[in-house]
């Protein structure tokens, strides 16, 4: 990863943030093909609720520590990733070059095209459904996006969604908390 930027904006090297705090993931493979045409907005909060500590880390590198929580016991089996995670302090960390598959969106369609995880790129906002995302968030998330739309233009405003609208029967993130009228609206300022 080539940390700098240009004129002050983060930019992406090889599939990797300049800015973004670098924890590779095991939990990724290749994309089919290199189409990379939607954002979709996830949150994650272990335990659920609980914010800060290094959980969310572990749990996208497979280390995991299921003793801490019992929580923990219910997903220790699952194998997934982000490309990118905004705590709530506003670091991003990213897990999964751009240029790759992460793990984040599941069983998924958008437009009639399923399995988002093939053409995606997902960032988790450490949070919850119900409790509002912090100024610093949305301000991390506004400058990722506008990186990601200026790196890969295929992503278009009308191409960045919830978790929500594309798993509809199984997910609810980012969820009623996050002010999508405030997060587009600074995409286009």
């Amino acid at each position: 990863m080539v940390s700098s930027l240009v004129n002050g904006i983060p930019i992406i090297t090889d599939g990797w943030l300049s800015s973004a705090k670098k924890i590779p993931s095991r939990n990724f493979n290749a994309r089919p093909d290199n189409e990379i045409s939607l954002l979709v907005i996830h949150n994650i909060s272990l335990p659920p609720k609980k914010f800060g500590g290094e959980y969310v880390e572990k749990f996208f590198t497979g280390q995991l520590p299921v003793e801490d929580d019992p929580y923990f016991e219910t997903i220790k089996d699952l194998e997934v990733s982000s490309h990118l995670y905004i705590k709530r302090t506003g670091e991003v960390v990213q897990f999964v070059s751009f240029l790759e598959r992460a793990w984040h969106a599941g069983k998924s369609c958008f437009n009639g095209r399923n399995a988002c995880n093939d053409f995606a790129v997902g960032i988790e906002l450490e949070g919850a459904d119900d409790i509002p995302y912090t100024d610093e968030q949305y301000l991390s998330l506004e400058q990722v996006t506008k990186v990601l739309m200026n790196s890969y233009p295929k992503i278009t405003v009308d191409r960045i969604v919830g978790h929500e609208h594309v798993a509809p029967d199984r997910k609810t993130d980012p969820g009623q908390a996050f002010d999508w009228k405030r997060f587009i609206d600074s995409l286009t300022r």
